[in-house]
């Protein structure tokens, strides 16, 4: 298994993508620590990963001293971190239209709560000299044209901070890295989609196809592990061709 012996923390746990993450990891072998805003969502994830669970926290991941008392109360090293919190979005009005608090506040989220969960796990990894930071932007970052207001500038600053982040705890045998996938259907199972609703995203994919959560949580899982020991700074392309690199 990828990450037996390993321990890993997965804020936003009770989220379609950070559950799917959890179990991705727990199933990898990892113990996995549980926090998020809902107490019924972070229960279901913990009955499926079962004896994998190392905690489970409420929180809120946009809290310094909440999410610094969450690491301090975690023993041991702690191997991987996941930040799949949702952040508030306004989506579907033109730039020219937009009000500036519904565009910056998406960025004034991103840029918040994965600021604190990693600076208070990377403090904890750079005194262990080793740990993995995993940070989920999207392809809006390097996409146009499709009226994503600031969830754009948000992603792109989540890779921003990827990179400078890495650049400065690498030399303490941490690494960083971020997922880039396109949309992925399944993390809304409760958005009525219309047979043909995603055949504009289709069309700009290369494999014609969209990425599934579990996907993406696999590859979250092979990035927290030592196969992935040469990796750092790096956004890892899951958008199936909708950006080439």
């Amino acid at each position: 298994m990828l990450l037996e012996n390993k321990v890993a923390i997965v804020y936003g746990a009770g989220g379609a993508m950070g559950g799917a993450v959890a179990r991705a990891f727990a199933a990898e072998g990892a113990t996995v620590h549980l926090a998020g805003r809902t107490l019924a969502n972070l229960e279901k994830v913990a009955a499926d990963i079962g004896a994998a669970v190392g905690s489970v926290t409420v929180l809120d991941a946009y809290d310094v001293q909440a999410v610094n008392d969450h690491v301090a109360s975690i023993e041991g090293p702690i191997d991987a971190v996941f930040n799949g919190v949702s952040i508030r979005v306004k989506q579907d009005i033109p730039l020219v239209d937009m009000d500036v608090e519904d565009f910056v506040r998406p960025v004034q989220d991103a840029a918040r709560t994965n600021f604190v969960t990693s600076t208070a796990v990377a403090r904890r990894m750079i005194a262990q000299r080793s740990g993995v930071i995993i940070l989920l932007s999207s392809s809006a970052a390097r996409e146009s044209g499709f009226e994503m207001g600031g969830f754009s500038l948000a992603c792109a600053s989540i890779e921003c901070l990827t990179r400078s982040m890495a650049g400065e705890v690498g030399k303490y045998g941490v690494r960083v890295v971020a997922l880039r996938p396109n949309f992925t259907p399944d993390t809304h199972p409760e958005w009525d989609i219309p047979e043909d609703g995603l055949d504009h995203l289709l069309e700009r994919t290369a494999l014609r196809r969209l990425p599934q959560k579990a996907e993406v949580a696999r590859t979250a899982a092979f990035a927290a592990s030592d196969h992935a020991g040469p990796m750092t700074g790096a956004v890892l392309n899951l958008s199936c061709g909708s950006i080439v690199d």
